[in-house]
């Protein structure tokens, strides 16, 4: 490619972002002043990657430049400092905030804001979630503790108040102990889609065995007209049956049982099975349904969810969003916690980006979210890959964290992290592969299982290791022991071995 083209093309791109930025000045107004900068350089990101550039990128490389690859973090500071290697000539902008070394201490204070100060050298926080069993169980809280622990997570879809009362006090007087530090992280459940009750033959049941093909009846109440041969399933809220059309696609208990719908009357839809995707094909009761093409217009918080906010207010460190889709469910939270607490003493909002709508308006999420001085994001990878289909969910996944990253916003790796290991004790290969993607993260967060201490220990070893390798999405080079060692023993034997004469 032509230097003088690539240089013209990236001082334009440059131009753009102080255009773009501009038109965004009552946006970033709204943001709160400590969170300027970052809301400055994530709409420069975005105007970077509405781009085309890869043959850009290429050229950059050959010649020994930044191709941009990394910039997440500080965009037009180093768009800026690609252009001056490119034409000495070029008057470098004196109005760019976001350096790398700004960035840094940016992501770093965040990070320690939200998630607390990091006890174990630059690793990601380790966040665990508790269960009822351990609620009054001092020696396992120590021990989670002791293991690498900094984040107890507490699901408010199980269990009540008085439980999760024992979990904080058992967990409180657990971190006196042990003098480890941990911050509390509260779960809203948000609506959960599930199924209420199976009917057949006028008789409910807790089980009903599908076969591909077979077809169901979706409604919302049951009916008099529900007694007959037909498999009818319950789901709540009710109101979903309203909002389902022909042709959508539906699927049950994370994806095990994929349907489509075929026909959709005033108080029922008919589905159809078309794959399964389990050895045991049995709908069950209280088991979850996604709807990734319908237009849900329910509001992600609920009744229930409003209850547990005075508790979670006083209580909790952070609180997890989901089914967050749109700025306007996000503004809905920020009043209600408003309501129980003063600002600097609110619980900081985590979006929990489970759905299709949510990463559409990710952006306008985290802008949103900016208006308050702590914020994150966790990629809820189980109901985030039903959504968008489990062979897309490796692609998103890193786009959320790169646009994360350039709002400096610290992100939960989230979902199935080290499973097998954490319930049966042994772990997959893929999944070890999975739990060092965790380094990119600011945090990872495991699940319940009867592995606990174990599977700790075992993520706290992945990522001590990682993070020498990478930093975010930036590969770095701490020097290898396989180089080392075949240099040193290669140069001893040719010390040993004399050079054959010709």
């Amino acid at each position: 490619m032509n230097h003088e083209r690539i240089f013209n093309q990236l001082e334009t791109l440059a131009t753009d972002m102080k255009s773009v930025e501009d038109s965004f000045v009552n946006t970033l107004e709204n943001t709160h002043i400590s969170n300027r900068i970052s809301a400055v350089n994530l709409i420069h990101y975005l105007v970077l990657r509405t781009a085309e550039i890869r043959q850009v990128q290429e050229y950059l490389h050959q010649i020994g430049l930044s191709s941009l690859t990394s910039c997440e973090s500080h965009v037009l500071s180093q768009l800026n400092n690609v252009l001056r290697w490119l034409s000495p000539s070029y008057v470098q902008r004196d109005d760019i905030a976001c350096t790398f070394e700004v960035a840094g201490r940016i992501r770093q204070e965040k990070r320690e804001l939200l998630l607390g100060a990091d006890p174990y050298a630059g690793r990601p926080h380790i966040m665990v979630t508790l269960s009822s069993e351990v609620a009054n169980d001092r020696m396992h809280m120590e021990e989670i503790l002791l293991a690498g622990m900094t984040v107890a997570r507490i699901n408010c879809a199980h269990d009540n108040p008085d439980v999760w009362q024992q979990m904080i006090t058992t967990l409180k007087k657990s971190v006196a102990k042990t003098g480890m530090p941990c911050k509390i992280y509260m779960d809203l459940a948000g609506p959960k889609i599930r199924i209420k009750s199976i009917n057949y033959k006028g008789e409910l049941y807790e089980k009903l065995k599908v076969r591909e093909q077979d077809k169901l009846f979706l409604i919302g109440t049951i009916s008099e007209n529900s007694n007959t041969d037909e498999q009818v399933i319950q789901i709540e809220p009710a109101e979903i049956i309203s909002m389902i059309k022909p042709g959508e696609h539906v699927f049950i208990d994370d994806g095990k049982f994929e349907a489509k719908v075929m026909e959709v009357s005033d108080s029922r839809a008919t589905i159809q099975i078309v794959r399964i995707s389990t050895k045991k094909p049995f709908l069950r009761i209280e088991k979850g349904i996604n709807l990734p093409d319908s237009d849900l217009s329910i509001e992600a918080l609920t009744s229930t969810d409003l209850s547990y906010i005075p508790f979670i207010c006083k209580h909790a460190d952070m609180v997890g969003y989901s089914f967050v889709g749109t700025p306007h469910d996000l503004e809905k939270l920020r009043n209600e916690l408003r309501k129980h607490g003063t600002e600097n003493k609110l619980p900081a909002i985590i979006l929990k980006i489970e759905r299709l709508s949510a990463i559409q308006n990710l952006p306008g999420l985290l802008l949103t979210g900016m208006k308050d001085q702590r914020m994150g994001v966790m990629i809820a990878r189980g109901d985030l890959a039903v959504e968008i289909g489990f062979e897309r969910l490796s692609e998103i996944q890193e786009e959320i964290l790169w646009i994360c990253e350039a709002a400096h916003v610290p992100v939960i790796w989230a979902t199935q992290v080290l499973e097998s290991l954490n319930k049966t004790g042994f772990a997959t290969r893929s999944e070890m592969t999975d739990a060092a993607m965790g380094v990119m993260a600011e945090c990872v967060m495991l699940n319940k299982g009867v592995h606990m201490v174990k599977t700790i220990q075992v993520l706290d070893n992945i990522l001590r290791r990682q993070i020498g390798h990478v930093d975010k999405k930036r590969y770095i080079m701490r020097p290898l022991g396989i180089a080392k060692n075949f240099l040193d023993e290669t140069r001893l034997m040719e010390k040993r071995e004399p050079v054959a004469q010709s």
